[in-house]
């Protein structure tokens, strides 16, 4: 475990530079507040309470409202000063928190007021020699000095800083509005290929679905055939102008129907089985959730999309087969969902050549991962292949 600093915290380092820069003020008061007692021909204790207890205010003033009113609060510490050896320190640290606040205007106005208050401090003050004055002027002097070449540095740094953070700031979103214009680019791009390739193709079956359910000549069984792949076809056509729609991310265009077909729920399990029948696939749906609609609609468009993944698979591994799908509440809202199917003896094979490559899986366990839940396939000892997953209730519910 690392250990942060107390001073870390904003409001701390604050607190610790203000004491600092009283503390600072002190000791300068305390040592012209010694060499004015010195210099003092009959000193006396009003006297000397009376300065320290200016002195005293003047610290406090300067703690307490040094960076409300720097110029303000310099200007009062000066006149302060002016009865009050303890108090010299407090404008001197007056002018350095206006150099490191205020313009330069500011801080060449307050320097300059308080340069000529040392001079006539020193000129008037008895009992100093012609060369004691000009030393203890020169060593004041350059002290103010200091102390706004000191706050105009820090304040030069910290206004580098702030301009190296404002560059780093403009140039992360920079990056970030570079990243998202070509992942749009991107995605305008993948729409594209799957309307000019996808829906092309998929209309051309549709038309021709189409033409031999009504053609006069066909058997019947034909043209039921025919009229679920038209009607399948159809669905994979709205299917495909929602994803469309999702990767321009904008509704798809106008064309005088529904905008965006709403997701599958639960609700919608009985008709997909019934769909399945039709494409000749032998289903039997074992149904163990009491009510369908008390199922939260995330975790019932999951268990349709993982059903309708199982079918698929049966259709191209076990084609003709009896599925048995098993869909029972797990309490809370969860589910749990299951479809088994006998597989042909032998190697496994690719019954109606159907192209895939098992990644219909790994998005049924991406989905499953995000909702927390776990999934189960594989081939199991009586010779079956079992999809098993587990959908837990969303957090909260």
């Amino acid at each position: 475990m690392r250990f942060r600093s107390p001073l870390r915290s904003p409001v701390l380092a604050q607190a610790a530079r203000d004491v600092s820069v009283v503390a600072v003020a002190a000791c300068i008061g305390s040592l012209a507040f010694v060499g004015a007692e010195e210099t003092r021909p009959q000193p006396s204790t009003t006297q000397t309470v009376r300065d320290l207890a200016i002195g005293i205010v003047a610290c406090l003033i300067l703690l307490v409202f040094r960076r409300r009113r720097p110029v303000a609060v310099t200007l009062v510490l000066t006149v302060m000063a002016v009865f009050s050896g303890s108090a010299w320190g407090t404008p001197a640290m007056g002018v350095f928190t206006v150099a490191l606040h205020c313009s330069w205007r500011a801080t060449a106005l307050v320097t300059a007021l308080n340069g000529g208050f040392i001079v006539f401090a020193f000129t008037v003050v008895p009992g100093m020699g012609r060369q004691e004055r000009v030393e203890a002027m020169s060593v004041f002097l350059s002290m103010y000095v200091a102390l706004v070449a000191t706050g105009l540095l820090v304040r030069s740094r910290r206004q580098l800083i702030e301009s190296l953070k404002e560059r780093a700031r403009q140039a992360e979103e920079g990056q970030r509005l570079r990243v998202e214009e070509a992942r749009h680019l991107e995605r305008e791009r993948i729409a594209r290929e799957m309307h000019d390739v996808l829906a092309h193709r998929i209309s051309l079956l549709a038309v021709h679905a189409g033409a031999l359910e009504f053609h006069a000549d066909a058997p019947p069984e034909q043209r039921e055939a025919a009229g679920i792949i038209r009607r399948s076809a159809y669905e994979a056509m709205e299917d495909l102008r929602q994803v469309i729609g999702m990767l321009r991310d904008a509704p798809p265009e106008d064309t005088g129907e529904s905008a965006e077909r709403p997701p599958p729920a639960l609700t919608d399990l009985p008709a997909l089985i019934e769909e399945s029948r039709r494409a000749g696939t032998h289903v039997t749906l074992d149904d163990r959730v009491p009510d369908p609609d008390q199922v939260p609609s995330r975790i019932g468009r999951h268990a349709y999309r993982i059903v309708q993944e199982g079918l698929t698979n049966a259709r191209k591994h076990a084609p003709g087969a009896l599925v048995r799908v098993t869909v029972a509440a797990t309490g809370a809202g969860g589910l749990s969902v299951e479809i088994v199917n006998p597989l042909p003896p032998g190697p496994a094979v690719h019954g109606t050549g159907l192209p895939g490559a098992g990644m219909g899986l790994v998005g049924l366990r991406e989905r499953v991962t995000m909702l927390g839940g776990e999934l189960e396939h594989g081939r199991t000892d009586d010779g079956r292949f079992r999809l098993h997953a587990t959908l837990p209730p969303p957090v909260g519910s």
